[in-house]
């Protein structure tokens, strides 16, 4: 499903590159496990994956369905099915949270030529859904992450994830800021979705997330490399040493 290869990127105000090299695959329903010490480019990875226009792609490519995304705007990966869960969500005053919900499905529908939801519809999916999520429908009536705690921005970010249905779905360090009962929540929301046709990239610092959302595989990247991968007992074997021999044994 995602085919990275020999990817190349910059930061686009003043040059700096972040990714060097990086090859990654990714195959339908698979949940592959990124990790690495800080400024390693996991998240950088993430925002080029969904498009964010601060990165600048130099070499390489990205495959997504074996067709290149490097010159899709993001509302065209989104579109695609590609979908990012930030490590801090946005906050967006004087939008209502189902608002915006209502606007990026109806928006993701149109663009795959499907009928737009009914109100009637378009209600009952959410209540559903937010109910998997602990989550009170008073809550969705405030403006999009506005005041919310973290452990409320990124259920409501998984709530997006399960009502938009992406195939290709990023999270950027879901696990960060949120305490055991939230992680659990957001954990199971995810793993509600995993299918044979739809495939995740996992962001985490921590084994503690891989706890509850089992990866297929772990990646290690380190300065915009991957440097080592293998099954889920590589992130236990990284919880227990650390990242410091995997990482001298690759340079």
């Amino acid at each position: 499903m995602l085919e990275i290869k020999n990817l190349h990127a910059r930061i686009a105000e003043d040059g700096t590159e972040i990714i060097r090299g990086l090859n990654l695959t990714v195959n339908k329903g698979e949940v592959a496990a990124i990790m690495g010490p800080n400024g390693s480019g996991k998240s950088t990875l993430s925002y080029i994956l969904a498009g964010r226009e601060d990165y600048e792609v130099t070499e390489g490519d990205i495959l997504y369905n074996g067709e290149s995304i490097l010159e899709m705007d993001p509302a065209e990966r989104a579109a695609s099915g590609i979908f990012l869960a930030f490590q801090y969500p946005m906050e967006i005053p004087g939008v209502a949270t189902m608002e915006f919900l209502k606007v990026a499905m109806n928006s993701q529908r149109k663009a795959r030529g499907e009928d737009e939801l009914k109100i009637p519809e378009f209600i009952k999916r959410v209540k559903e859904n937010a109910a998997d999520l602990n989550i009170d429908m008073a809550m969705l009536k405030r403006p999009l992450n506005v005041g919310f705690s973290g452990g409320e921005k990124k259920r409501a970010e998984i709530l997006q994830m399960k009502l938009l249905e992406p195939k290709l779905c990023v999270l950027d360090e879901t696990d960060s800021g949120l305490d055991i009962d939230a992680l659990k929540i957001v954990a199971d929301g995810v793993n509600s979705l995993r299918s044979p046709d739809r495939a995740f990239v996992v962001i985490t610092h921590y084994q503690r997330l891989l706890d509850y959302i089992v990866p297929d595989t772990v990646h290690v990247l380190s300065r915009g490399q991957v440097v080592k991968s293998g099954d889920k007992s590589l992130a236990l074997e990284l919880e227990k040493n650390g990242y410091a021999g995997i990482i001298g044994e690759a340079a």
